[in-house]
């Protein structure tokens, strides 16, 4: 922009030289007339600056360009928000599109959320999907869908050290959220809605917070590589402190973080300075220290060990429902867990799927973008994988990632979930307006901070009566669909309900598309299974994450060797070879 105006006329120091000229017409105004004290300080500010911008350093426009060149940082710094209000279509923009956030708010608000005139989507364009309806709708009496997680209690779990304090549960819950990440008014507005809706509100990696207990709202304890809340002063697991938070009637469930979506296989760190008093107390670790959060457990290092481990903590907890979370990487590490399943007797209650699109604080955008499994992928290997040696009546599902309404419930449980989590779904529930500010700390809508007077600005009781709606209306939807499709519960929502465009002509049910694996099939020969069970699933060990070198020997190749036909992950095209 500058350029093409030098080249017109000498513009690179002549608002600088108005800047002077303007000081010294005001120095004349006011030594003559007595008028001019704002405009002189005005101008000899902004000869300053130009000044300053001469003599700096470290940018070249500003050097070029003194005062005026400000301006290109400005529009840089506003870009985003100009483009959110002005110039953006309702259907673009990411993460979350203006038509995405706009319901979350309508709903949260308790507005009319009905569209007038007809759909805005593309219903020709590739990949546009639908839910079939029924020429014979059902009619229920309520949209809070309800399941038992570990078992029920007339049948509890067949696993060894069964839980004995099944859950009952909303098929829409609040995903790992952090104190420390959020705010505390942020917590206490999401676990007041929780309480008020009756669903269950994830603790997230920084572990069980004052502010998580005020309102006594159903939890979810995460449970990190950390171990916060239950660790010894070196970091490593503790059973007294695990045992005298998970007792607390609050806990409903206790879910082991292997990886979260947004940064899989990434450790993190909060700097000692946002160490403050309350979030010390949370995490069990000292004020104002750098608070470590390393990569893996290491509570245990094999696939037999976690499921030990996972046995250990359902025991410690009084016999509550213990699952793990993860985002699906190398197969055959998941293949490897499910082997120890079935060498143990040992089963977790539940198994939350992290999809990559899912969101975080603050990631290197490597992560955010190249690394992990989207939901749709790692929701089919888990389900399908379950299903093939048998135990998916024993183990519930949860899916997370970029779930926001009704059809997003519906499609992932047509995938295979039994339940699924939102996250940042909830958060602009609390007003969050996607500014992606939350790695500085300062969010301006008082969700992302600690700083005490910006939290100030999210009025607990309103923003809580926001949650439990967004939370209501979007089952109430569910229920409608539910309803069209003629079924009870979304629990019978499968692939079939589901069609998806291919190209203009040629439309497809998910369930023709999507990779099916029959009961017990994995347990015998691989032959007609999926390249990635035929190829990984000798690849995996119960007792080691890493992959077994026999195997690869006898099939002559590297686990990771590129351009290997037999290396699918199951998505939309996993047929069978």
């Amino acid at each position: 922009m500058f350029q093409r105006l030098d080249a017109q006329f000498p513009v690179r120091y002549s608002f600088m030289a108005l800047c002077a000229f303007g000081a010294l017409l005001a120095l004349f105004s006011l030594t003559f007339f007595g008028v001019g004290w704002i405009a002189l300080i005005a101008c000899a500010a902004l000869v300053g600056v130009g000044v300053h911008d001469l003599r700096q350093t470290r940018h070249a426009i500003l050097r070029n360009y003194p005062v005026i060149g400000h301006m290109r940082f400005l529009l840089e710094f506003i870009r985003p928000e100009m483009r959110q209000y002005f110039i953006e279509s309702d259907s673009e923009a990411t993460p979350f599109s203006r038509a995405q956030r706009s319901l979350v708010y309508q709903r949260a608000k308790g507005d009319p959320d009905n569209q007038p005139f007809g759909t805005h989507l593309d219903v020709g364009a590739q990949g546009y999907e639908w839910v079939n309806h029924s020429m014979s709708p059902t009619k229920l009496p309520s949209h809070d869908f309800r399941i038992w997680i570990g078992g029920t209690p007339e049948q509890p779990s067949a696993s060894r050290e069964p839980c004995t304090q099944p859950y009952h549960g909303s098929v829409f819950n609040i995903s790992a959220l952090s104190f420390g990440s959020l705010s505390a008014n942020a917590i206490l507005a999401l676990n007041k809605g929780a309480k008020l809706g009756g669903f269950a509100h994830d603790t997230g990696e920084g572990s069980i917070s004052e502010h998580h207990r005020v309102y006594g709202g159903d939890l979810i304890w995460e449970i990190g590589s950390g171990y916060f809340g239950c660790r010894n002063e070196d970091g490593s697991f503790s059973e007294e402190r695990f045992s005298a938070n998970a007792r607390d009637p609050q806990v409903k469930l206790i879910e082991i973080k292997m990886s979260q979506g947004a940064k899989p296989g990434h450790g993190g760190i909060l700097p000692g300075p946002k160490v403050t008093a309350e979030i010390a107390a949370a995490r069990g670790i000292p004020e104002g220290q750098d608070c470590i959060s390393p990569s893996s457990h290491s509570a245990f290092s094999t696939p037999v060990e976690m499921m030990h481990f996972i046995a250990r903590l359902r025991k410690l907890s009084g016999g509550k429902p213990t699952g793990f979370k993860f985002c699906i990487g190398h197969p055959w590490e998941w293949f490897a867990i499910v082997k120890a399943m079935l060498e143990t007797g040992i089963t977790p209650d539940f198994i939350v799927v992290d999809g990559a699109e899912g969101g975080t604080g603050a990631a290197p955008v490597e992560f955010s973008d190249h690394v992990g499994a989207p939901l749709q992928e790692g929701l089919l290997l888990v389900h399908n994988t379950l299903i093939g040696v048998n135990l998916r009546n024993r183990i519930s599902i949860g899916a997370a990632g970029k779930v926001v309404s009704a059809f997003d419930l519906v499609r992932l449980m047509a995938l295979g979930a039994d339940w699924c989590n939102a996250g940042r779904g909830f958060m602009m529930a609390l007003g969050c307006i996607q500014a992606q500010s939350c790695h500085t700390g300062k969010c301006p809508t008082g969700v992302t901070t600690q700083d005490p007077v910006r939290q100030q600005a999210l009025v607990v009781p309103d923003k809580a009566e926001r949650v439990r709606n967004f939370h209501r209306s979007t089952l109430h939807a569910l229920q409608e669909l539910v309803q069209a499709a003629g079924l009870t519960h979304p629990q019978e929502v499968n692939a079939h309900h589901i069609v998806r465009r291919l190209t203009d002509t040629e439309v497809r049910l998910l369930s023709n598309l999507i990779m099916q694996v029959e009961p017990g099939a994995l347990l015998g020969p691989l032959d007609q299974q999926n390249n990635v069970f035929r190829y990984y699933w000798p690849l995996a060990s119960a007792h080691s994450f890493r992959a077994n070198s026999a195997a690869i020997q006898v099939q002559g190749l590297s686990p990771a060797r590129p351009g290997d036909p037999s290396a699918e992950v199951p998505g939309l095209a996993g047929q069978p070879a």
